[in-house]
């Protein structure tokens, strides 16, 4: 018995109220992933620096694999979303399986390839010595993780595209703990060391999937997964396909482009670089909630253009819009207004004045763009949610490759400024991005429906 409750409110409800209830646990599971992130590298610290440093040296490879189990997520998202907003729930059943299986086949041949090849890869990458050897242990391990991870993508999409954004926010939160827990147990009880961070990071993540897979074979009200016949449908194959690469090469695309983006800050010298990594951190707290709003809109566009509400569409749109200005807003005015208390406050050594004196010219540069970072978000929600991914991958790649790093390399080779020369292009990019997005917002190409009813 389908139980759409949730899909009531979406459909019928309060827009603020449906922004909210939604965003809210999406807001919160992104502020429980940043405390863990926090724990985590507080226990492998604790190793010694060459241990953490190989942490940090392969999550980029990691994080390129995973951008294609992040862009089937984003494509079950918004094909799921408009099949439960049109009532097409046998039809979302039978996606649901065909994105599991996808995400079964590829992740486990990533997780055997990336077992082998991790020796190559960490060599490659110009790791020598003791880095390369914490590396490829840390590495090889992760990539055994992959099957879950890609699982608990599945389970994310699946849920988010029927409006409960609060199941996975919670099994996040418990896997993190589980984490944190481990994370000592294995490294220094069983003196497992790189290995035992890595090992304890899988388990949390295998934990995750069971439960996700309980919680939608017994508790899922629209979506329900059944494989008893199970075949591979050539349509719905190529319609994922078609939604979900775009998304992979946006997420791909933006991680390689901010790893180039470092190394050029880099070049600038330690201070620019410490200023950037602290400022970042303080945007990254505040930029929470137009994140959460746009990763919501998703669902809640997904849903009301499957039931032909482009009303409560463009409702969405301009309140999810309301809420992220005025939330932007309040923040710019007080990170201008208290610009050196917070710089103070996140720069606890008071040794290297360069370092704050460069944070808050940076800290200045990018408030006045945080309510175009904001827009970022909503634009991406926008446009994921209708299914047409290739406009959230035009502004992922083009704010980094098209503006962001040519502005950088024309201001320090051509024009010979300093570091001012980043942090103008850093806030300029974020206001000539959300230009292009509201461009094609206000052309309508992204309102043609991606999933025909009866498809």
């Amino acid at each position: 018995m389908k139980k759409p409750d949730r899909k009531e409110l979406i459909l019928n409800g309060n827009m603020y109220k449906v922004i909210i209830t939604l965003s809210l646990p999406i807001m919160l599971n992104n502020f429980i992933q940043t405390l863990y992130n926090l724990a985590d590298a507080m226990w492998v610290s604790k190793l010694g620096s060459v241990q953490f440093a190989a942490t940090s040296f392969v999550w980029p490879v990691i994080f390129l694999f995973i951008s294609l189990g992040i862009g089937i997520s984003v494509a079950g998202t918004s094909i799921l979303s408009q099949l439960v907003g049109a009532s097409e729930y046998e039809e979302a059943d039978r996606y649901a399986s065909q994105l599991v299986v996808i995400s079964m086949i590829f992740s486990v041949v990533f997780a055997i390839l990336g077992y082998f090849l991790s020796p190559y890869i960490v060599r490659w990458m110009g790791a020598t010595g003791d880095l390369a050897k914490y590396s490829n242990i840390y590495l090889r391990i992760s990539f055994l993780g992959f099957p879950f991870v890609f699982l608990f993508f599945n389970f994310n999409s699946i849920m988010n595209a029927q409006g409960n954004t609060l199941a996975p926010t919670i099994l996040s939160g418990i896997s993190a703990i589980i984490n944190v827990i481990l994370d000592p147990v294995f490294i220094f009880t069983l003196n497992m060391g790189v290995a035992g961070a890595a090992i304890a990071t899988v388990l949390s993540q295998a934990l995750l999937v069971f439960v996700g897979i309980y919680i939608l074979k017994k508790h899922s009200p629209m979506i329900k997964l059944d494989f008893k016949g199970f075949k591979f449908n050539k349509n719905m194959l190529k319609k994922i396909v078609e939604i979900g690469f775009p998304s992979t090469i946006g997420q791909s695309g933006a991680a390689l482009g901010f790893t180039v983006l470092n190394s050029f800050i880099a070049s600038y010298g330690t201070s620019t670089l410490a200023a950037f990594a602290m400022v970042n951190r303080i945007t990254s707290l505040i930029m929470q909630p137009p994140m959460g709003i746009g990763a919501a809109l998703t669902s809640i566009v997904g849903q009301n253009i499957g039931a032909n509400q482009f009303d409560r569409v463009m409702e969405a749109f301009k309140k999810s819009t309301i809420i992220v200005l005025s939330l932007s807003i309040v923040g710019t005015g007080f990170l201008i207004w208290k610009d050196k208390g917070i710089i103070d406050f996140f720069m606890r050594s008071k040794d290297d004045m360069e370092v704050i004196n460069q944070g808050i010219t940076f800290l200045r540069y990018i408030s006045v763009s945080m309510p175009f970072m904001g827009m970022f978000s909503i634009f991406q929600g926008l446009f994921q949610g209708s299914g047409h991914t290739k406009y959230s991958m035009a502004m992922a790649i083009g704010r980094l490759w098209f503006i962001r790093i040519p502005m950088i390399l024309v201001f320090k080779h051509l024009m010979k400024i300093g570091p001012e020369g980043i942090w103008f292009s850093m806030s300029f990019s974020n206001f000539l991005i959300c230009v292009y997005g509201y461009i094609v917002y206000r052309k309508g190409k992204w309102k043609k429906k991606v999933i025909k009813e009866g498809y």
